[in-house]
């Protein structure tokens, strides 16, 4: 009896819900005006370079009555503007899921897309020059990332842009790539605002994550950083001042202090390795003793000169401590590319002749150079000596030059001119060949850097008699010395510093 009772409940209920669905369709007497997104006019992903700016401008559209429309452009589900256009400056990188909402009175549609913002220096060409003033300019030129990308320098000064509320020293000396930073040293100026400078700028966004002042050493002026590019938090690395005094630079502490180890008199140096536990091993031109010192992980310094090695008899082992020069065969120095520490093992070349050379590279192959008292010798990759003429030897502590082992030759800067000489031949190197000039006859060469393959080299100069954008690069043949592409007036100033980043 109760099934019967909720059956006809049921029939006599059924036609109410019909005559409610119905009264409310024909009160809708005007059709709805649906919304659409242009296909295409908003895409799926966006790549943009940090500090870009994207702009999307939606094309919209409605079925019928043209009614007022909001917008709402959301990222990461957070809104962002209420403007029809997107307008979006890539401050930070990363990966943004973003949505753009559109809607009237009659409903809403939206349609979704991905942002990447991405570093525009993951890898490439860096200059770091120097103006009349000692203000620093930094662009960069990066590597391509496809075979349809044109390769240029960054019309603006990377430092600045990145860091807009930072005033840098003056006198920038050397920046290097190590962990994930560039560190920058500056020697600064005549002001107390204007103290020595280490900055750590993040390799990837070119921010200053972190920076101090070296105020308190009057005799402190910084020439050269010495830092291996995987250092551990506690390992200290030296500085090479100006005036040939050395420092201990902690990055984990973010202190400068005199070095703990080197307490002589030297020129550039180069680090060679380093090891797990964070020793490194180290080689200077020790200008006292006048021989190569050697830090070998955390231990010496041990020496190597006209009067320090094995084939001399007359060497004053009391006093100091030598080395036989093989140890020079297997170090890795710090600039070597990937492609070059697949091929080839760390070496050294000395060059025994006035004027000291000491040049990091980024093939692997370090030079030094300095004066025995009767002979030449050459330290090759065998572990062996050879006797060379050399001459009178065009070449001295601050010469621009750069080595590669595909050739075996030696390019340095002599003005605007670059000469090149086979370090394996006899030929003495006051004949080193010229195989190209750049520039004006006014050009002054003050850098060297060279491709990984070997085949390319670039040079950087200045036009001393011009303003402004005076600073250029130029891409030679290393072999030939033909000019491959040329980057004229990219920086203001002298160029100082130019290395190749990797990623």
């Amino acid at each position: 009896m109760n099934y019967i009772k909720s059956f006809i409940s049921l029939l006599i209920f059924t036609p109410l819900l019909v005559a409610c669905f119905e009264d409310e369709t024909t009160e809708a007497t005007r059709p709805l005006s649906e919304i659409s997104i242009q296909e295409g006019s908003i895409q799926s992903v966006y790549n943009i370079n940090k500090n870009e700016t994207l702009v999307i401008s939606p094309v919209i559209t409605q079925s019928n009555t043209e009614k007022a429309l909001s917008y709402t452009w959301e990222i990461n589900l957070k809104e962002y503007s209420h403007e029809k256009d997107f307008n979006y400056v890539g401050k930070t990188l990363g990966t943004f899921n973003c949505r753009l909402i559109v809607e009237n009175e009659d409903g809403k549609t939206f349609q979704s897309f991905k942002l990447n913002v991405n570093t525009p220096y993951e890898e490439g060409l860096v200059v770091v020059s120097s103006d009349d003033d000692g203000r620093p300019m930094m662009v960069f030129m990066r590597t391509p990332l496809t075979d349809d990308e044109e390769k240029s320098f960054t019309t603006y000064d990377c430092l600045t842009v990145n860091n807009p509320d930072i005033t840098f020293s003056s006198n920038p000396a050397d920046m290097v790539q190590a962990g994930n930073f560039l560190f920058l040293i500056s020697q600064g100026g005549d002001t107390e605002d204007d103290a020595p400078a280490v900055y750590y700028i993040n390799q990837k966004t070119l921010v200053v994550e972190n920076m101090f002042t070296v105020p308190e050493y009057s005799e402190y002026k910084p020439k050269s950083l010495i830092i291996s590019s995987s250092y551990s938090d506690y390992a200290k690395f030296p500085i090479i001042s100006e005036n040939g005094d050395a420092y201990d630079f902690s990055p984990f502490n973010s202190v400068v202090q005199p070095s703990t180890i080197l307490f002589s008199n030297y020129s550039t140096a180069t680090i060679a390795d380093e090891s797990s536990s964070g020793y490194y091993s180290l080689i200077v031109w020790d200008k006292e003793a006048k021989a190569l010192a050697m830090i070998y992980y955390g231990y010496g310094p041990y020496y190597f000169g006209s009067e320090y090695h094995l084939s001399n008899t007359n060497s004053n082992f009391e006093s100091l401590n030598y080395f036989s020069g093989q140890e020079l065969i297997t170090m890795v120095p710090i600039a070597m590319t990937t492609a070059q520490r697949k091929i080839y093992d760390g070496e050294a070349l000395i060059l025994t002749k006035k004027g000291i050379l000491n040049y990091r590279t980024v093939i692997g192959t370090v030079f030094w150079g300095y004066d025995y008292t009767n002979l030449d010798y050459i330290l090759y990759d065998n572990g062996g000596y050879t006797m060379i003429g050399m001459g009178s030897c065009p070449i001295d502590e601050s010469t621009p030059c750069i080595a590669n082992k595909t050739y075996y030759s030696l390019l340095f800067a002599e003005g605007n001119k670059v000469r090149s000489w086979n370090y394996t031949s006899t030929q003495q190197i006051s004949a080193a060949k010229e195989i190209c000039t750049v520039g004006s006859d006014n050009a002054v060469i003050t850098g060297f850097e060279i491709s990984a393959d070997h085949m390319s080299t670039y040079v950087s100069f200045y036009e001393p008699e011009q303003d402004g954008f005076n600073g250029s690069v130029w891409v030679i043949d290393t072999e030939k010395g033909t000019v491959l592409e040329r980057y004229d007036n990219i920086c203001r100033g002298k160029p100082v510093i130019m290395f190749y980043k990797e990623k």
